[in-house]
């Protein structure tokens, strides 16, 4: 994706793979920044501390985190420890495991001396197929988009066709042009008219920062809304579809997602208006059938939910970042980072093979018995 006329990644090498740099994420919108990452330690922070986020970038992070730990103990102990502490990092995303796993298959049978290099190549084609599935994925999601737009009303024919989102699920949450956002830009230079309501996603508003922030530098017009004002616009028409991405989903078609995301499929469910997921194969976990019962929630900081971040305006301080605390003294907060919508809420589910029903039948006829 372009950021002031250059392309970018969010993920790359240096140092000819010795280190790893990264856009820290917690700095956007206001400030856009890059870190270099030269350890396993540094890994596991930048993935917990969110200086990277979004499943697929978490995952290929994580596989670039046991190349580093390689680097520098290429022992079956170092790669075991390795494993525990990345995939310690964020519990829910199970894309975090399957890279994990992935690389660590790739190295566990050969000699110490190899691991690294071969850490590095599998981590590389992670990231490689990772592009790859979110441009099938925008490919899928464009014709979706320009099937309901011939669908409309005759006086509704050139209007833009209003997309509501959840979260970011655009490049900056993979390693380029993202899963629910990927729809969203190839629509967009298709020639498709098309308008973004952006949730801003308490409490990390990743939608008023990072999706406001994509968006922008694209030049796809769209509205920063509160959580709250989804169903609102649904009951006036103002919403042709929602499109979300995912953390995990489950076998059966259950979708865990950022917090909010059930509420909004709720709503859109109410008022007839179709609810998409848009994720690739590494987001389906296989393993789990009841998503609500199975998936575990992770419980982030409740600073999160009594303190905001924003830009100094004026002043002194103006153009630094600062956190402000909304609540009194003493009030305590509680944060679970993601919720699960049932399958039954989901129209379609959007994946590189194309689109499916949400359900265990659906994702076997894209994937077989995976």
């Amino acid at each position: 994706m372009n950021i002031d006329g250059k392309a970018w990644r969010t993920i790359w090498l240096e140092e000819g793979g010795r280190s790893i740099g990264v856009i820290d994420q917690t700095q956007l919108p206001h400030h856009f920044t890059t870190r270099s990452i030269a350890s396993l330690d540094g890994a596991a922070e930048a993935i917990s501390t969110m200086v990277v986020r979004g499943a697929p970038l978490i995952g290929v992070t994580g596989a670039y985190g046991l190349m580093l730990a390689l680097q520098a103990d290429p022992s079956d102990g170092s790669l075991a420890a390795a494993f525990e502490q990345l995939n310690a990092t964020r519990p829910t995303a199970v894309n975090l495991r399957w890279a994990l796993e992935r690389v660590r298959a790739k190295v566990a049978g050969l000699q110490p001396a190899e691991r690294a290099e071969a850490a590095k190549a599998e981590a590389g084609a992670i990231a490689e197929e990772d592009v790859a599935m979110g441009a099938s994925i925008g490919e899928h999601g464009l014709q979706v988009f320009q099937q309901l737009a011939a669908a409309r009303p005759a006086e509704r024919q050139g209007q833009p066709f209003n997309v509501l989102t959840h979260c970011n699920a655009g490049w900056l949450a993979t390693v380029d042009w993202g899963t629910a956002l990927a729809p969203i830009y190839k629509a967009h230079r298709a020639g498709l008219p098309i308008h973004v309501w952006v949730d801003e996603t308490r409490p990390r508003n990743q939608g008023a920062s990072l999706t406001a922030f994509e968006l922008g530098r694209e030049g796809v017009p769209h509205t920063v809304i509160v959580d709250n004002a989804g169903g609102h616009l649904m009951q006036h028409g103002q919403v042709d579809a929602v499109i979300v991405g995912t953390d995990r989903t489950t076998r059966t078609g259950d979708v865990c997602n950022k917090i909010g995301t059930y509420l909004k499929a709720l709503a859109a469910h109410d008022n007839g208006v179709p609810f998409y997921v848009a994720l690739p194969a590494s987001t389906i976990d296989w393993t789990i059938g009841d998503g609500v019962a199975e998936i575990p929630i992770e419980a982030r900081s409740a600073q999160e939910v009594t303190h905001i971040q924003g830009l100094i305006s004026s002043g002194s301080a103006a153009g630094q970042l600062a956190s402000v605390q909304l609540t009194p003294d003493g009030s305590a907060g509680f944060n679970p980072a993601f919720d699960v919508t049932p399958a039954r809420l989901v129209s379609a589910l959007i994946t590189e093979r194309g689109v499916a029903a949400a359900s265990e039948e659906g994702l076997k006829g894209l994937y077989g018995n995976a």
